[in-house]
């Protein structure tokens, strides 16, 4: 497969040499990835996180570069979500097991965190915290609480259902300048600050590929990517291009757009 991969992705990289593909949209093709790709995500310093069918995750770079393999899927299970906030600390989260594998830059492990120790048997969403530590929703307390590289409670909210009229069931926690973020598909946003305390609700529901970069949130419907900045009470939308369409999964990046499709990954740039 890893031979496959390669060199689907030289074919890939060479025809981009010779000539770029453009849309009508503004987007411009840069690089199209051909391989077994259910999943990924994409860091700040443009290096995508590809995941297989059979759960092995592969690192490239902004070119298509492999730059790293996670093979040890066998020992922890299906991976469930994946935080690539900080591209040293990448969060790896099997929530059959409760566990986060905390791997550096190269996908080596530096830390395995066993939710079950602190009592926290379901839980949804995880993701880096401001100060490298982890954020984790407790389903059963309705509590958001960090915990450390060690295993330990470092601090957690008031129950939520002690300040809020609906506990929201959230599919993604996002820490962003400054601000916590719950993501609730049925019931929308719920931002706190890094105490705990309860900031702001923003009724978006229904986002696809929903995200959190810098400050704002982004995310897709059936037919438009959608942008809301939080310092502003609009949503931007921008109709998605019709060959982009039908995707698994969009993500949207400065300037970058990340297309995952049946035939493989594209990343445009704007033009």
């Amino acid at each position: 497969m890893a031979r496959t991969f390669c060199l689907s992705l030289a074919l890939a990289l060479l025809a981009l040499g010779r000539c770029s593909a453009q849309t009508d949209s503004g987007y411009q093709l840069v690089l199209t990835i051909q391989a077994d790709i259910v999943d990924f995500r994409v860091d700040k310093l443009g290096n995508i996180y590809l995941l297989s069918s059979n759960d092995q995750l592969k690192k490239v770079g902004p070119h298509g570069d492999s730059m790293a393999v996670f093979n040890e899927v066998q020992k922890y299970g299906k991976l469930y979500s994946l935080d690539v906030t900080n591209p040293l600390k990448i969060l790896l989260y099997y929530r059959e097991f409760s566990t986060i594998v905390v791997v550096d830059r190269f996908l080596n492990i530096m830390n395995t965190i066993d939710l079950r120790s602190l009592n926290i048997f379901q839980a949804k969403a995880i993701a880096l915290a401001y100060d490298n530590n982890v954020w984790v929703f407790d389903e059963l307390e309705a509590k958001l609480k960090r915990i450390g590289d060690d295993g330990s409670l470092i601090d957690q909210t008031t129950d939520f259902r002690q300040i809020l009229d609906s506990v929201p069931d959230p599919t993604l926690v996002a820490d962003q300048s400054g601000i916590v973020y719950l993501y609730d598909p049925e019931m929308g946003v719920y931002s706190f600050d890094h105490y705990g305390a309860f900031r702001r609700y923003i009724h978006l529901t229904g986002w696809e590929d929903f995200s959190v970069v810098e400050r704002n949130l982004l995310g897709r419907d059936h037919q438009n990517l959608l942008r809301f900045p939080i310092d502003s009470f609009s949503i931007k939308l921008e109709p998605i291009p019709k060959d982009f369409l039908p995707a698994a999964r969009i993500t949207i990046m400065p300037g970058m757009l990340y297309v995952l499709k049946a035939n493989g990954l594209s990343v445009y740039a704007k033009r």
